[in-house]
């Protein structure tokens, strides 16, 4: 149990890193350079412009799966119910909408063809935050659970 708690607590870490990460690079026709974008830049632009898509983001991208690590932490370490990991579940859940919503944001813009996407490291890293999470997640369940 020890091993899973750590390298839960490692995301603490990963997740930070993988927010200013370059998560696609992105740019007007070929001939233009191409723009990096992090969650914390793309989050920093909606702001501007959509308020209740930016809350929606922020949301999804960074309290639900810091809050659901902090969750699963304190569950790990015998300082909160197990019970508590359905919700936990469920905010997972939730933090992998961002990754899907990047992924139909790429796949719209090179099929406009007028602009030119291409994925970066960080979008690797962002999603193996979330699914290393998920399944650290499982996995303690399936330690606090009693064999039958």
């Amino acid at each position: 149990m020890r091993a899973l708690a750590f390298a839960n607590l490692a995301l603490l870490i990963l997740f930070p890193i993988a927010w200013f990460a370059p998560l696609l690079r992105a740019g007007l026709l070929p001939l233009f350079g191409l723009s990096e974008i992090s969650v914390i830049s793309g989050l920093q632009a909606l702001w501007g412009t959509d308020v209740g898509l930016a809350l929606l983001v922020t949301v999804f991208a960074l309290f639900a799966p810091y809050t659901k690590v902090i969750g699963l932490a304190l569950i790990q370490f015998g300082l909160a119910s197990p019970r508590l990991l359905p919700a936990l579940h469920l905010m997972g859940k939730l933090a992998m909408a961002d990754v899907f919503l990047i992924a139909i944001y790429i796949v719209v813009v090179k099929g406009v063809g007028m602009a030119r996407v291409e994925t970066a490291w960080g979008l690797y890293l962002f999603t193996f935050c979330i699914l290393a999470s998920l399944t650290l997640s499982l996995l303690t369940a399936r330690r606090l659970t009693p064999a039958p």
